[in-house]
């Protein structure tokens, strides 16, 4: 009986390990994804986030091309992560999910990159929830495009969050009003371990993964650029 219940014992222990392991590869496979996803956009000749919306946005938060359109359930569903500025750069990330039935995609699929600014605290409020609705609980807007575009006052006063898509190279301000964004904790925990929450991590109390610096980098050297534009 005893050997039988630490057969058992061992196996749950190895089940675990392995989901663990296997959240951890996702979870650095996201990153990687969203570092390629951000370069490509800002590298892009007239295109990529205004300079001056960068450098104020509190938070960044990036779903890389696994937004899919499933028309059978009218449904949207993609994850990523998202960092927030801090005291001394840029936050180790958080991870997230998104989905939603009325971000527009064509009825056939796509594969679709999304970026979202947080631009005031009550936007990185609806961030550290853990669950909240774009348009409802927290206002939403198109973004405008272009390194050097100039922004909007009204814009900027009056979206918590700015949206963006990119889909078959093109990079456009997208509405994604209705969309519902939601915490992947099994990301965090998996990342970070399970006595961590993700006011700390947001708040630059935890240590960046190797696996992000070069996410942060990549940020961080735009945002220095936009500053001294």
């Amino acid at each position: 009986m005893l050997k039988r219940i630490l057969i058992v014992t061992t196996l749950v222990l190895l089940v675990t390990l392995t989901a663990v392991a296997s959240d951890r590869d996702d979870d650095v496979n996201r990153t990687n994804k969203a570092t390629q996803v951000f370069k490509e956009i800002m590298n892009t000749p007239d295109q990529g986030i205004p300079s001056d919306l960068l450098e104020s946005a509190k938070c960044i938060a990036i779903i890389p091309g696994d937004v899919k359109f499933a028309f059978i359930f009218g449904g949207n569903y993609g994850r990523g992560l998202a960092t927030c500025r801090t005291g001394h750069g840029w936050s180790a990330p958080i991870f997230l999910a998104i989905e939603g039935g009325s971000v527009g995609y064509q009825i056939g699929g796509s594969s679709t990159d999304l970026v979202m600014l947080f631009m005031n605290d009550h936007a990185l409020k609806s961030l550290l929830s853990d669950k909240f609705k774009l348009g409802a609980d927290a206002s939403v807007a198109a973004g405008p495009v272009g390194r050097n575009a100039a922004a909007g006052t009204d814009l900027k006063l009056n979206a918590e969050i700015l949206s963006y898509s990119r889909s078959k190279g093109v990079f456009i301000g997208v509405s994604l009003n209705g969309a519902v964004v939601q915490a992947d904790k099994s990301g965090d925990r998996a990342m970070y371990g399970d006595d961590v929450n993700r006011h700390e991590i947001l708040d630059g109390k935890v240590a960046v993964p190797e696996s992000a610096q070069a996410l942060l980098h990549e940020i961080g050297g735009y945002a220095h650029e936009a500053k001294l534009q």
